[in-house]
């Protein structure tokens, strides 16, 4: 797999995920490693369906790996979200959400709510982390504020990745 894959160009991003699949099986990959986990129930069974989706049996839901992330409920493809992600990061002035628009062939608004949710998972990466007790441990109200806005950290691991 290719997790710490350091990327140089949108050329080699679309090498490395050349369909939705790659893109699905890489978030799996980071998101569960081999053990996927409910969103709704951490501790209840989960059942393989079809096209990538699960089911919590304690609460009958289906979610898929996006389920929970900055990609959940949009329509832009894995492939289009990964190349934002990577051009966000990578640029040191930033994009405009016009330029990532005629980049991606994606309307500007699309482009420009894409950047607002990946700046969102950024800021809230660097304010987990400037938010240190004496101990060295997160603080606590950070880390319920991330879960209460259905964020996931450990999807923010995966951004830093993509920015190499």
């Amino acid at each position: 797999m290719l997790i710490n894959q350091n990327f140089k160009s949108v050329t080699e991003i679309l090498k490395a995920f050349p369909d939705e699949q790659a893109c699905m099986t890489h978030l799996e990959t980071i998101r569960w490693d081999k053990t996927v986990v409910s969103p709704f129930n951490p501790y209840s069974k989960v059942y393989f369906c079809n096209n990538n989706k699960y089911r919590c049996k304690d609460s009958g839901k289906y979610f898929n790996v996006k389920t929970g992330t900055l990609f959940y409920n949009s329509k832009v493809n894995l492939q289009k979200w990964f190349i934002a992600i990577w051009l966000v990061t990578s640029e040191k002035k930033g994009i405009t959400s016009i330029e990532l628009s005629k980049d991606l062939k994606i309307t500007q608004k699309t482009a420009w709510f894409m950047i607002q949710r990946i700046k969102k998972y950024i800021t809230l990466q660097r304010k987990a982390k400037s938010t240190k007790s004496k101990s060295g441990a997160i603080d606590k109200i950070v880390v319920e504020k991330a879960i209460e806005e259905g964020k996931k950290l450990q999807l923010l691991d995966w951004l830093k990745l993509m920015k190499k």
